[in-house]
């Protein structure tokens, strides 16, 4: 995002859109503010506490004493009112918060400027298409780590090709998954077993980890001739997953099939 990539981009033609969030988070700047304004606040304080017990009589010296404070909080600087006034009982400092520069600055913090050479009629536009973009972005994260699709160096094409499906299925049951609980959403609430929060509560990713424990497992049964009885069955789920594929509405199936081309040797029940 540095200005020679975006003057490249330019120079070939191409478009961009990026964001440039303002020195990061919201709450980190308030935090980072916070501890300016503690600091200037105590520097100021001490600086009206020596004036009024006549520690500190000189004008110049107080006007010099006041601009390195400014100079040395010049983050905050902006937020305070300051003066030096004349009064019957010899110089004063006064000083107070700018509240309508403080309500600009908790509006300000954490809000993002948006880069583009693109044509859009209204900001909202603009502000739509760099939401699909952030969502693109997501779907790779996405690959990483809830699917756990990791990249892998393929060295023929037919496998390259394998590799992408793979991943697009995987993204596509998981973009399901996250509309599937939005909609059931608007189910009633039902209790679920051993303080379960209920499905609406539950991402995608939490709903995975729950049911990633489900298991199929296969019961071998010799034969007197020689061969096997295969029989595939699904381990009993827990009482929380029953709750979770109840309100998604989804059910498992009591067995497997096995693929008889896998298993020539073998009597499938």
């Amino acid at each position: 995002m540095s200005e020679e990539n975006l003057a490249a981009i330019r120079k070939r033609g191409g478009q961009y859109l990026v964001g440039t969030p303002r020195s990061g988070r919201k709450e980190k700047e308030r935090a980072i503010r916070h501890r300016f304004s503690a600091h200037m606040e105590d520097a100021l304080q001490r600086l009206a506490k020596s004036i009024e017990t006549g520690r500190l009589k000189d004008r110049n010296k107080m006007e010099r004493r006041l601009g390195r404070i400014q100079a040395s909080h010049s983050q905050v600087n902006d937020l305070y009112e300051v003066a030096l006034q004349d009064t019957p009982d010899g110089v004063r400092f006064h000083w107070a918060m700018r509240e309508e520069r403080r309500i600009w600055r908790d509006l300000r913090e954490g809000a993002y400027m948006l880069r583009t050479n693109l044509q859009a009629g209204t900001a909202e536009q603009l502000w739509s298409e760099y939401m699909q973009l952030t969502e693109a972005e997501a779907a790779f994260r996405t690959l990483k780590s809830e699917i756990h699709i990791r990249p892998l160096f393929h060295q023929l094409e037919s496998r390259v090709k394998a590799h992408v499906l793979v991943a697009f299925l995987g993204y596509a049951l998981w973009v399901t998954l996250k509309h599937l609980l939005k909609r059931r959403a608007l189910v009633p609430a039902t209790p679920l077993a051993n303080g379960m929060q209920n499905v609406q509560s539950l991402s995608a990713m939490k709903v995975l980890a729950l049911l990633s424990t489900v298991q199929s497992a296969d019961i071998v049964l010799p034969t007197t001739d020689g061969r096997e009885i295969r029989l595939r069955r699904i381990a009993e789920t827990t009482p929380e997953q029953k709750a979770v594929l109840q309100q998604l509405g989804l059910s498992l199936p009591e067995r497997f099939e096995l693929n008889r081309k896998c298993s020539v040797d073998s009597a499938i029940a």
